[in-house]
């Protein structure tokens, strides 16, 4: 996949990517909102190597790029039914809050949409705000809050939103 907008690119993670994913995943204040903040702890070969395991029919990495440098990611999981879940993380702190997750998620739902996908779905951290008022922008539907959902890594008590988008929802900021 490589999709492009204006400077930004979507395109597949390869090997060459795995430094750069490690160095994300192990910054904890990128994966704080994940419930890892203290990172993954996770090494460059185990990052090369998850790379190698996905494709289109399981699980597809994407790394984002503003004018050629790369300042975060994305991921698409196959879940069946043609349905698809999604994720977005913009890990250069500098390149947040700039607009660029709405026009990255409408560039990437499209897509999904013209490959079949009649369903997209996501979910984020009950406390993260400006994630949810992004996917309700763009035109996900909240579907449920899940309250005591998960345990973060120092053991806190999380919650989480779950939304869900049909191709007539989609509100387009990547035209």
């Amino acid at each position: 996949m490589y999709l492009k907008y204006n400077d930004l690119v979507l395109r597949r993670a390869e090997k060459k990517d795995a430094g750069q994913l490690t160095a994300w995943w192990n910054d904890g204040s990128v994966m704080a909102h994940a419930g890892f903040p203290n990172g993954l702890g996770i090494s460059e070969q185990e990052t090369a190597a998850k790379i190698d395991q996905e494709s289109d029919e399981s699980i597809r990495r994407l790394i984002i790029e503003l004018s050629g440098q790369p300042v975060g990611e994305m991921c698409c999981r196959n879940m069946g039914d043609h349905t698809a879940d999604i994720g977005i993380k913009i890990c250069d702190a500098s390149q947040q809050e700039h607009g660029y997750g709405k026009i990255l998620l409408c560039m990437l739902i499209k897509e999904l949409f013209a490959e079949g996908y009649t369903k997209i779905q996501l979910d984020t951290d009950f406390g993260n705000k400006r994630a949810q008022h992004v996917y309700e922008k763009i035109g996900f539907q909240k579907v449920s809050i899940n309250e005591h959902s998960w345990i973060d890594q120092l053991g806190n008590d999380r919650s989480s939103v779950s939304y869900l988008m049909h191709q007539d929802d989609l509100i387009d900021y990547a035209k």
